[in-house]
């Protein structure tokens, strides 16, 4: 399976496309430029010297490449990555990580953005009504990612529309070792799961870690709902 990390650039694009790679996934890292994408390709290759199935691309070309997205872009430049990628994101499951914080817009990472769609990722599938949009990775750290000797201790909470893209990308997920996927139901619980993402910011702030994740006990794994 292809996985295309749109916006790869940053701490939680390389972890997790460092996570995909190890995973022996084929892992496209994307960026508005291809300059950037190779920059962080690189970034890649230094943390995992014998990775080989990982290459930059652009963000549209990696979108039309790959077979499964990421996205992992701040709030600001999530609607101009999108549009962006509207063509390529026809008919494929959408990972979309987008966390609406206020810091956005200058104000705190510890606070969410009320969106008139009611989360980002709702937004995101306004923008690209083609593709199956799932909610996805808002509440595990970038710190978590990016330690790529230890197993996450974290479920990853879902939820989207598309029942057959969510048991798509449940394995897929799944393959980050220590991760456990819960799907949470329809999209509009996105704007539940994506307030945890300030929560845990600010969990972090007030114990001085940088961890954060969630661990749900009593339910089955791999349900998909």
């Amino acid at each position: 399976m292809k996985v295309a990390v749109i916006g790869g650039t940053g701490g939680q694009g390389l972890g997790i496309a460092a996570r995909f790679v190890q995973a022996g996934q084929d892992v496209i890292i994307g960026s508005r430029t291809v300059d950037k994408a190779e920059a962080a390709v690189a970034k890649v290759k230094e943390l995992l010297p014998v990775a080989e199935n990982v290459r930059a691309m652009a963000n549209p070309d990696a979108a039309e490449e790959a077979d499964v997205l990421v996205l992992t872009v701040p709030l600001a430049a999530q609607k101009d990555t999108l549009v962006s990628i509207k063509e390529g994101a026809a008919g494929k499951p959408l990972l979309d990580a987008t966390g609406p914080l206020e810091s956005a817009i200058g104000g705190s990472a510890t606070k969410c953005l009320y969106l008139p769609e009611g989360s980002a990722a709702q937004r995101a599938q306004a923008i690209l009504p083609d593709a199956k949009v799932i909610c996805a990775f808002n509440n595990i750290s970038q710190t978590w990612f990016m330690q790529l000797n230890e197993e996450i201790d974290c479920d990853c909470l879902i939820c989207g529309d598309d029942k057959d893209a969510k048991a798509q990308v449940t394995p897929l997920i799944e393959m980050i070792p220590g991760v456990r996927v819960i799907d949470c139901g329809a999209l509009e619980r996105a704007s539940i799961i994506e307030k945890i993402t300030p929560l845990l910011i600010g969990l972090n702030i007030r114990n001085k870690c940088q961890f954060g994740g969630i661990r749900i006990t009593g339910l089955d794994k791999g349900r998909v709902c």
